[in-house]
């Protein structure tokens, strides 16, 4: 199985993401990636990632656009 790459964009969202962010976590294969964008530094994501064996990178693309590469550590 090949590896894919997800793009989930949280910025119009009306509720609070995490729903979405912890669905998209979840379907993550072993090989496959998140990117996710934000509005803003998703910096309360960063312990949920690392405690559920996540590794993550993240750059900032604009003042209001952030990405969060995510994958399997």
């Amino acid at each position: 199985m090949s590896a894919t790459t997800a793009r989930l964009d949280v910025r119009e969202s009306d509720d609070p993401p995490f729903e979405r962010i912890n669905d998209a976590l979840t379907d993550l294969g072993p090989d496959d990636r998140l990117t996710l964008v934000n509005g803003f530094e998703p910096e309360p994501l960063y312990d949920v990632l690392e405690r559920r064996g996540f590794r993550y990178e993240t750059t900032r693309v604009a003042d209001d656009e952030w990405h969060v590469e995510i994958e399997r550590a």
